[in-house]
């Protein structure tokens, strides 16, 4: 039978937290970097709908494919661990210097992994220099300031807003990793996890590590934004949401409503 009920679910779910609690940095900063860039690939694939076709869904119906692709090569994006380990730590099989180190190493995975795709995608898009402007890179440059600028302009209301969008985000994202869980065939898990990701990218919330390759490359191709305004209105605020989505939202949730039935 390919559907797993949810008591099993979250079984898989303090199983596999225990899993990359345990992997050596080497692998996390290998793994993390690996899924910063295929989130990156993914993003500009959904630049490129939403620009041919002028309708943003259809970027969001697409976008899931970088996820997948993530989620089923067994690669590390901390925007899932904020969910995973903490069902491992209310478990107690783990401590919280385990989880801290994980969510430190696949964070900085990630970053760098965001950080390279983009400044080689920004090559590209300008072929070296060459091109200054195009439907792509304007609407790269936009997507940087308005997540920045287009929140550092209402004060603390910015913060508040972003922070917000992160804890939507991450609700969905933790729970395309936890969706995955929900089949034991690959069509099944693929179509259980699309779900959550067009959710969360089709409303534009915020995610992390989305963030860490599409705001860096709006910089890197000429947006009005600042590395200060990307960390403070955006990936700061963003990634203490994303912790609340994914930690409380999809692992304290699901822990407590399904594991105690275990007892």
């Amino acid at each position: 039978m390919s559907y797993v009920k949810p008591e099993i679910v979250v079984d898989g779910m303090v199983t596999a937290g225990v899993y990359k609690s345990g992997l050596g940095v080497k692998d996390l900063l290998i793994r993390g970097s690996l899924a910063g860039a295929l989130l990156g690939v993914a993003t500009t694939l959904a630049i490129v709908a939403s620009t041919q076709t002028h309708l943003p869904i259809v970027g969001a119906l697409i976008f899931p494919v970088g996820f997948v692709m993530i989620v089923l090569l067994g690669l590390e994006l901390v925007t899932g661990s904020f969910a995973l380990l903490t069902t491992s730590l209310f478990d107690k099989k783990i401590g919280f210097a385990k989880l801290s180190v994980n969510w430190f190493w696949v964070f900085t995975g990630n970053l760098l992994g965001s950080l390279l795709f983009a400044a080689l995608y920004s090559l590209v898009a300008t072929k070296f220099g060459h091109v200054e402007s195009s439907p792509i890179i304007d609407m790269i440059k936009h997507i940087a300031e308005a997540k920045t600028i287009g929140y550092e302009k209402i004060g603390a209301d910015g913060i508040y807003t972003v922070f917000l969008k992160a804890v939507f985000c991450n609700w969905m994202v933790s729970l395309g990793v936890v969706m995955a869980l929900t089949a034991t065939t690959t069509i099944g898990k693929i179509a259980a996890m699309w779900l959550p990701i067009l959710t969360f990218f089709g409303q534009g919330f915020e995610h992390a590590v989305v963030n860490m390759f599409v705001i860096p490359a709006g910089i890197m191709l000429g947006a009005n934004v600042s590395v200060s305004q990307w960390w403070l209105w955006n990936e700061i605020p963003v990634t203490l949401g994303n912790i609340v989505g994914g930690a409380i939202c999809t692992g304290m949730a699901l822990y407590y409503t399904h594991r105690k039935n275990q007892a």
